[in-house]
C-alpha cells in the first residue's frame, strides 16, 4: 500500500492533488471561522496564507507523508475545500482519510458523501488498504453522527489529545472500517449518494 497524489473522479467531484494552483480558489471559500472550529488550524486570513498552506500541503504530498486533495465540483474549475490521507501507515496498509473542510456552501450536499466514496473506493480497491480510520473532535457531533452514518465502526475517545490552535484540550473521537467492511459500506453510500441524485 502506497498512496500516491492522483486524481479521483465522481459523478459530483473530482479530488485533484492539491497544488498552488488551488490557493486562491481555497482561500475564497476558506475565510470563515466557522468551518476551522474543530481543525487543526484557524481560517485563512490572506491569500498568502492559503498559499503557505498549500505549499505545505504539496510538501506532504511529496514526501509521502500526506496525500492532501483540492475538492473540485464537476461542472465548475473551482477549488470549494480539500480531503486528504493522513497517518499512512504503509506496511500494515492502514490510513486515516481527513483534514477535510468544506466552503460553507458544500456543507450538507452530496459533496462529502461522494469525497469519502471516492477515497474509501481508491484505500480499499486500489492501494488494498487493511484499515481507513476517521476521527473527530468530541466536540463536533455532526461529525461524528456524518461518520456512523456511512457505516464506521466507533472505536473510542483518546482524551486529551491534541491542543487545538485556539488553546483547548482536544478529546478524539476514533471511528474505523476495515477491509472486510468496505462491501457493506460501498453498498451503504452507493445508496446515499442514488437517493441524493
Amino acid at each position: 500500500m502506497n498512496p500516491q497524489p492522483v486524481t479521483l473522479i465522481g459523478q459530483h467531484v473530482r479530488l485533484q492533488p492539491i497544488g498552488p494552483q488551488h490557493a486562491a480558489d481555497l482561500f475564497a471559500v476558506g475565510s470563515d471561522e466557522s468551518i476551522w472550529r474543530y481543525l487543526s488550524r484557524p481560517a485563512f486570513t490572506s491569500l498568502d496564507d492559503a498559499r503557505e498552506w498549500v505549499d505545505m500541503c504539496v510538501a506532504r504530498n511529496q514526501s509521502g507523508e500526506r496525500v492532501q486533495f483540492a475538492v473540485v465540483p464537476a461542472a465548475e474549475e473551482r477549488a470549494i475545500g480539500a480531503t486528504g490521507y493522513l497517518d499512512i501507515d504503509r506496511p500494515n496498509r492502514a490510513l486515516e482519510i481527513g483534514m477535510t473542510w468544506y466552503g460553507l456552501a458544500y456543507q450538507r450536499t452530496a459533496v462529502n458523501t461522494e469525497c469519502k466514496y471516492l477515497l474509501l473506493r481508491h484505500a480499499f480497491e486500489d492501494l488494498g488498504a487493511l484499515r481507513v480510520c476517521l476521527k473527530t473532535d468530541s466536540r463536533n457531533e455532526r461529525s461524528q453522527r456524518a461518520i456512523e452514518r456511512i457505516g464506521a465502526v466507533r472505536e473510542g475517545v483518546l482524551r486529551n489529545h491534541r491542543i487545538t490552535w485556539d488553546g483547548v484540550n482536544r478529546h478524539s473521537v476514533f471511528f474505523s472500517i476495515i477491509a472486510s467492511e468496505w462491501p457493506g459500506v460501498k453498498e451503504r453510500l452507493e445508496g446515499m449518494m442514488a437517493a441524493a441524485r
